[in-house]
């Protein structure tokens, strides 16, 4: 079989090799040419007179002259021969040396499984910037011409989803065998590429369609401030409400989400401001990348109001079921009594501190909800539809909360709270809401702490730092860099100028 290398190289370089072997085969033989002309001049007879003062020399042996002649040939050949296996070492040296050359150096486990982090990370924020811009583009489309957009989105969300349970599984350790974990890191960044080959396809066809840079876009974010705006002050509101009725750690947490918005929203503010003086004059591309870095804090600002409410909403279905759910657990303890099945340790305990802040309030009713179905998770049999309920209800308030943070904080949440926000996503569809809420609490732990190691970043504008650490801007400039647009990895922060 011909050797890859061998097969990879042109014909006019395996001609010249050719040439080059001749040339050194001609030298070997006019060497040993020259080797054997004295003892062949020796032999020819003499043609002129004999020197007058010199006495003839006496004829040398036939047998020596027979010697020297016959040592002609074995000298040539060998001679030949020490030409071509030294050309041929050097030849096979040199295209070793080609080859390994040649070949790429192979990454390391580390380096492997840090290229997919930064993949993971670089998708997901793909996706999200993407689905943010995907409403104000709604306000100026039909639907119709919409949808390829929306599915571009759906399909890189599904990629995306793919690469975060692939590298969910590597990070549990599976598979085991190191080539098998290499080829898993492999589909992780395959995956994320996809994710990100599908939205760039359609980047520059949004921008065309819906053109960033005109009147009428303009008009629809501002319209979509000015309604925000009157959702954060109801949201003031809420937040005090919240407080009374559920304490104050429930209210900080609310009320450090409309801090946020507000903080958004003061950003938009000065960039729509820009984007209008920058419509007037003229300045198309400034215009656009005002425009579009006001959108992704408006977008960001309505997750941060939407949050708000929907944890009010929670926590009152929560407090609604509170008493049922201690009625089902503590008949749950008592059949597993009745029939010798093993109690696990602290239920009863974990119980009766929920029955306690149930009369005393006020509490959190999320947070009872959560200690009872935990309580009782390794209970055979311990299920009923008001426990199953009140579990369903704990995951899907932890997933959303996460899911928001990390929304809005996307410029310092790493790759370990986006993976377990993903495993919790999955995890509730399975449906297994009691380990999905757990996820999603630990997923939150750790964009906390991500983005309090990330800390925030100096900036002369208000609302900047802001913006740089919910990944609404790039972060590469002082100003906080281009903003983030609908796209992947190539076309995202595509308005960099202007």
């Amino acid at each position: 079989m011909t050797s890859y290398l061998v097969r990879g190289r042109p014909r006019h370089a395996t001609a010249h090799i050719r040439v080059r072997v001749a040339h050194a085969l001609v030298g070997a033989a006019a060497g040993a040419g020259w080797l054997a002309l004295p003892v062949l001049a020796a032999q020819e007879p003499a043609t002129a007179s004999p020197p007058l003062t010199a006495p003839a020399a006496p004829a040398a042996p036939r047998h020596d002259e027979s010697s020297a002649v016959d040592l002609i040939l074995p000298v040539a050949v060998l001679g030949t021969a020490a030409v071509v296996a030294a050309y041929s070492y050097v030849r096979r040296g040199r295209r070793a040396s080609g080859a390994a050359s040649s070949v790429p150096a192979v990454p390391t486990p580390a380096e492997s499984g840090r290229r997919a982090r930064a993949a993971l990370v670089e998708a997901d924020d793909s996706v999200r910037a993407s689905e943010e811009e995907l409403p104000f583009a709604a306000a100026l489309l039909d639907e119709r011409t919409l949808a390829p957009f929306r599915h571009a989105v759906r399909t890189a969300r599904t990629e995306l989803s793919a690469a975060f349970a692939l590298w969910h599984r590597y990070e549990e350790g599976e598979p085991r065998d190191p080539g098998d974990r290499g080829q898993t890191l492999a589909g992780v960044v395959g995956r994320c590429a996809e994710a990100g080959r599908v939205l760039d396809a359609r980047a520059g066809q949004l921008d065309r369609l819906r053109r960033p840079e005109s009147g009428p876009a303009l008009e629809v974010a501002e319209g979509a401030f000015r309604r925000l705006t009157a959702r954060a002050a109801c949201a003031r509101a809420t937040v005090s409400e919240l407080r009374e009725r559920y304490g104050p750690a429930v209210g900080a947490r609310a009320a450090g989400c409309v801090e946020e918005a507000m903080d958004r929203l003061v950003f938009a503010t000065a960039r729509l401001n820009e984007a209008r003086r920058a419509a007037d004059s003229g300045e198309k591309g400034r215009t656009a990348r005002q425009l579009r870095a006001a959108e992704g804090s408006v977008a960001q600002a309505g997750i941060l109001v939407a949050g708000v409410d929907r944890t009010a909403r929670r926590l009152r279905e929560a407090a609604a079921l509170v008493p049922a759910a201690l009625t089902g657990a503590e008949a749950a303890l008592a059949e597993a009594r009745a029939t010798g099945t093993p109690v696990p340790s602290g239920a009863d305990d974990t119980l009766a501190a929920v029955r306690t802040e149930l009369t005393a309030g006020p509490y959190d009713p999320l947070d009872a909800l959560r200690r009872v179905t935990r309580a009782l998770v390794r209970l055979p049999g311990a299920r009923s539809g008001v426990l199953d309920t009140a579990a369903d209800l704990v995951a899907r308030a932890a997933v959303g909360e996460a899911e928001d943070y990390v929304a809005v904080h996307r410029g310092a949440a790493g790759t370990d709270p986006r993976s377990l926000l993903a495993a919790a996503v999955r995890t509730l569809a399975a449906p297994h809401p009691v380990e999905a809420a757990v996820l999603a609490r630990r997923a939150l732990e750790l964009a906390e702490r991500d983005v309090r190691a990330h800390g925030l970043p100096e900036s002369g504008t208000l609302g900047t730092a802001g913006a740089v650490l919910g990944g609404v801007l790039l972060g590469e400039e002082p100003d906080g860099g281009p903003p983030v647009a609908f796209g992947g990895p190539e076309t995202r922060g595509r308005f960099r100028t202007g």
